[in-house]
């Protein structure tokens, strides 16, 4: 991996150590002036702004269900890492082309392009494995050696835009502006030793976590060989190829671990398909879903006829989705995903009060679910019930403070509930985690001139104003 004028701007550039090209850009180093490697504080701190970065340029999956699955994974992934101990933050971004990344931090981004591009869980593995892997070894960090300093507002603002500018060119050249980036020479240039060993661990790790670390190289090769058949060679492949030796090399390592045969999950399976349903043409879906069931065309029936409802729902065909959700609640009735998709028929069809008892009956088998937990809390909020959803949504966020959705649902629920101080509050950090920092103000200077605020919740209100104004100060210097 490793970040070039197109900050891993496919995704080959994972695997491959990058090129000197008269277009790369070099990034401005940052440290102390005695070369000491950057803090993981600092990395973190970063990786926080970066994603506010991320979030003001992209449309990140809102999903409760994808969120949890993917974070889900890469959890076990990290978990089996030789540092368990990291912190991650894992993401879904909703964009149909190959692209993956890593943040210092431990924030790691997977299109949905790439997660339908991997034919198995352990391909889709083998590529964040290979993530996590720079950032437990700190290749982000030893990249940051320290010659000129950068606030990190700065450094984050640079990043984000090089990473926007491997999907849009005009959007990558206003963020580099709005940055000042382009007056800087912006490179993280991971060595070829960096690769080699974040291939090594990641293998190594594939097999820890239960996964086939013969995925790694199959993934490569089938990639490559697909390139074939552009006719103009995409940009992963033309700036980072993938060779036959670094296949051969992820092959040899693979096969020091002894072959086992790894089943996908049923959860990889149908996340894929509801993905799938959210990037590509509803109308090409609905004759794909249907050819394959009438031929017995799929690795999984099930898998295959939860994208059909779901596409089915999404195109307005309620009855024959019905049809779809009865076949699969009746194989398994306590199944999540099923049970979420028989709400959603119901919510699609009207039926809001059998809705919300689906996810209250759920939540009983499965308590502290995330995704049923912000799903039932969406439903009650729908029918009324603010008060209950608010108190809901404070006891969940005491471990799921991260989830810019969450606040602004949550401050839906506290204005519809009568907190009107919370709910601006709760939006100023929805706006604030998006990036968006000058709304983020106006709604704490809102906040402050409602009535009945006492001293601790006013001294509060301004200390947080405080950080942000400096904050947009530094931003608007960029």
């Amino acid at each position: 991996m490793g970040f070039t004028g197109r900050f891993l701007g496919t995704l080959l550039g994972l695997f491959v150590s990058l090129p000197a090209s008269a277009d790369n850009l070099n990034l401005p180093d940052i440290g102390d002036s005695s070369g000491a490697i950057i803090t993981p504080e600092q990395e973190h701190q970063i990786g926080t702004e970066f994603m506010r970065r991320i979030r003001l340029a992209y449309a990140l999956a809102d999903d409760p269900e994808i969120n949890a699955w993917i974070s889900t994974l890469g959890a076990r992934l990290a978990a089996s890492s030789d540092n368990p101990g990291q912190a991650f933050t894992f993401f879904v971004i909703n964009d149909a082309s190959i692209n993956a990344f890593a943040a210092p931090g431990g924030f790691i981004g997977v299109n949905a392009g790439l997660i339908l591009a991997a034919e198995s869980e352990s391909e889709l593995a083998s590529v964040m494995s290979h993530e996590i892997a720079h950032v437990t070894q700190r290749h982000l960090a030893r990249a940051y050696e320290a010659q000129t300093k950068l606030n990190i507002p700065s450094i984050a603002g640079v990043i984000a835009a090089i990473l926007i500018g491997t999907q849009s060119g005009e959007a990558g050249q206003a963020a580099l502006a709005a940055t000042q980036a382009a007056t800087l020479q912006v490179q993280i240039d991971f060595t070829r030793s960096n690769e080699n060993e974040a291939d090594y661990i990641g293998i190594q790790n594939l097999s820890r976590a239960g996964f086939d670390p013969r995925a790694m190289s199959i993934f490569f090769e089938r990639l490559q060989q697909a390139s074939r058949y552009y006719s103009k060679p995409p940009e992963f492949l033309s700036t980072h190829p993938v060779t036959v030796a670094r296949i051969a090399n992820a092959r040899d390592r693979a096969a020091n671990y002894s072959y086992r045969q790894i089943p996908d999950s049923m959860e990889f399976r149908l996340m894929r398909e509801k993905l799938r349903v959210l990037v590509q043409p509803t109308h090409d879906l609905l004759k794909r879903y249907k050819t394959a069931l009438e031929n017995g065309q799929y690795n999984s029936e099930s898998a295959t006829r939860y994208g059909y409802a779901r596409a089915l729902l999404t195109a307005g065909q309620h009855k024959q989705a019905l049809e779809q959700v009865q076949w699969l609640l009746k194989k398994e009735p306590e199944r999540i995903s099923y049970q979420v998709l028989d709400a959603d028929y119901q919510q699609a069809t009207g039926n809001h009060k059998k809705a919300l008892q689906n996810y209250k009956n759920a939540l009983k088998l499965y308590p502290q679910d995330h995704a049923l937990t912000v799903f039932y809390a969406r439903s009650l909020l729908q029918l009324g019930y603010a008060a209950e959803s608010r108190a809901l949504l404070q006891n969940h966020m005491r471990q799921q403070s991260f989830d810019a959705e969450l606040y602004k649902l949550r401050a839906r629920a506290e204005d519809q509930a009568g907190y009107p101080v919370e709910a601006r509050l709760s939006m100023s950090e929805y706006h604030y985690l998006n990036g968006q920092t000058s709304s983020a103000i106006q709604q704490l200077e809102q906040a402050l001139r409602l009535p009945g605020l006492d001293f601790y919740e006013n001294s509060k209100i301004e200390a947080r104003l405080r950080i942000l104004k400096r904050l947009l100060r530094t931003e608007s210097k960029q």
